[in-house]
């Protein structure tokens, strides 16, 4: 089950599993060294006690905020924060992971590298081999968390000098990659390209105009010539 809302201006996107283990043992494998080295998408250290310090290597240390084991553990990672909720469901354990950021546009991205870190997670418990989370394709579950979450919905804006339809694209190639497939700009219509969420370019296409009759048709027009490039990069 997975869940993306708006709380306070930021965005949280809700994760659970359902993992054949019970909680004891994925407790440790979310809070021991050796158990987050196989499947956090990040090297990262937490030091078990409210307020204890998250070192993450060489980004900016965490801090612990809600410590309960073996059912929660809570910490920030850098302006981020995240949440481990473990829930017994007989020999079995409910995962709940809450990550609250401020990248709505990169949620997709977010959702699907931690769909892959949840899957290597359950690997490492069941023994088999996990596979890098860095090393996994996210491409097609970051197309289906895009679509899931309604990510590419045009904003329209109208200000004094008419209107304004932009989308806002999370992608999951490089910018090298992205960059000579791009449409000119022309009749109103400005594309740009920046570094985005994961691995990919974030896409900002805005088209501006003045006559109101024209904007909805501006707003369908401009969501089929993303999609089109999209479906163009795949």
């Amino acid at each position: 089950m997975t869940g993306l809302d708006q709380v306070d201006g930021r965005s949280v996107l809700r994760m659970e599993r359902r993992i054949a283990h019970p909680v004891e043992r994925v407790w440790r494998a979310i809070t021991e060294p050796a158990g987050l080295a196989a499947w956090f998408p990040s090297p990262v250290t937490i030091e078990l006690r409210p307020g204890g310090r998250v070192d993450y290597g060489d980004g900016p240390d965490g801090a612990v905020t809600a410590l309960d084991p073996p059912r929660l553990i809570a910490f920030t990672w850098d302006t981020d924060h995240l949440r481990f909720e473990l829930e017994p469901d007989g020999d079995a354990t409910l995962l709940r992971l809450v990550h609250t950021f401020d990248d709505h546009g990169g949620a997709a991205s977010f959702a699907a590298g931690w769909h892959a870190c949840l899957d290597g997670l359950g690997a490492l418990l069941d023994g088999d081999a996990v596979v890098d989370p860095g090393a996994f394709d996210h491409a097609a579950t970051h197309e289906h968390y895009f679509a899931e979450f309604g990510l590419d919905e045009p904003v329209v804006t109208d200000g004094p000098d008419g209107w304004q339809v932009q989308v806002q694209r999370q992608l999951v190639r490089p910018v090298e990659e992205v960059a000579p497939k791009l449409p000119a700009d022309g009749d109103g219509v400005r594309w740009e390209l920046g570094e985005g969420t994961g691995h990919g370019a974030r896409l900002v296409v805005t088209w501006s105009g003045g006559d109101a009759a024209a904007c909805e048709a501006a707003r369908a027009d401009l969501l089929r010539r993303v999609r089109e490039l999209v479906a163009a990069l795949a």
